[in-house]
C-alpha cells in the first residue's frame, strides 16, 4: 500500500508524530488525534480520529486540517464531525493502527500520500 510517487522531504511528517499533535483552533486544544485514516484503494491520509474534551471521537478531515510543526490547525470546531455523520469513511478506508500498529514505519506528505519512511532516511 505504498506509493511510487515522490514525497518531498521537507512535507513529510512521521506517521506517530502526527498523532503526538494536539488539534487546535485560534490557539485552543480541541483535541487529540488517537489515530489516522486511510483510504483502502491509495496509500493516502483520509483524515484523522480525534479524541475531543469531551471525550468524543471525531472525525477530522485530512483536507481541511494544517499540519503545523507544533499542532494541527483547524479553522472551525465544525470541522470535528460526529463519525455517525461520516461512517462511509469507516467503511471506505482502514486505519493506521489495522496497518501499522503505531506509524513508526510511515511518512505522510503535505497532500496525505503514505510512503514507507525507509524512502527519507
Amino acid at each position: 500500500m505504498l506509493s511510487d510517487r515522490p514525497v518531498k522531504k521537507s512535507a513529510v511528517k512521521k506517521a506517530e508524530d502526527l498523532l503526538k499533535l494536539p488539534v487546535r483552533m485560534g490557539g485552543i486544544e480541541l483535541g487529540r488525534p488517537v489515530d489516522l485514516l486511510i483510504d483502502r484503494e491509495r496509500p493516502r491520509a483520509v483524515g484523522f480520529d480525534v479524541l475531543c474534551g469531551d471525550e468524543a471521537h471525531r472525525f477530522l478531515p485530512f483536507v481541511v486540517a494544517k499540519v503545523r510543526d507544533d499542532a494541527i490547525e483547524i479553522d472551525s470546531p465544525f470541522l470535528l464531525l460526529d463519525f455517525a455523520q461520516v461512517d462511509f469513511y469507516r467503511h471506505q478506508a482502514t486505519t493506521l493502527r489495522e496497518l501499522d500498529g503505531d506509524g513508526r514505519d510511515l511518512v505522510v506528505g503535505e497532500d496525505g500520500t503514505i510512503e514507507s519512511s525507509a524512502r527519507h532516511r
